[in-house]
């Protein structure tokens, strides 16, 4: 099984939407390095840390799982979407998706600040200058540190 960390803003799709909805493709995303990271490495049962971004505090919010793997973006396809891509089609898609669900949500939310001051994260890629992806890989011990800050046993998911 592999750790992953998925960035999503609360005013477009919050953890409680997904725990709402039960399960959601993850669309939308136009960066190479995260597109293939969902394509090539992203596996059913993959346990994922959601991540609230641009918001005060930015945090991890709960722990999803994957549970479709890559598929092609339909999104890009759709000319009234906000994510289409006319380069995109369904003979050569550029844009993957994988869909996630909802395991369990932080009995705290576990902001970027209380990350950066806990020595246990240290190397985390989220933690590093520059970093954007909003898709990126975390370590399993990054990820039980992480689990729990937020008061999770994490060995139980």
């Amino acid at each position: 099984m592999a750790f992953w960390l998925m960035k999503s803003e609360p005013h477009v799709y919050p953890w409680e939407q997904l725990v709402e909805d039960g399960e959601t493709h993850w669309d939308g995303v136009r960066n190479y390095q995260a597109r293939n990271i969902m394509r090539d490495d992203m596996k059913i049962g993959d346990l994922v840390l959601f991540y609230h971004s641009n918001c005060k505090p930015p945090h991890v919010a709960g722990i999803a799982r994957v549970c479709r793997e890559a598929y092609p973006d339909f999104t890009a396809l759709d000319p009234e979407s906000n994510y289409f891509d006319p380069k995109s089609s369904l003979e050569n898609p550029r844009w993957m998706i994988v869909d996630i669900e909802p395991v369990k949500q932080l009995y705290e939310i576990v902001a970027l600040t209380d990350m950066r001051e806990n020595a246990m994260l240290e190397g985390m890629p989220l933690l590093q200058r520059g970093q954007r992806l909003s898709v990126q890989p975390v370590s399993s011990d990054h990820f039980h540190t992480v689990c729990g800050m937020g008061g999770l046993d994490s060995s139980s998911l």
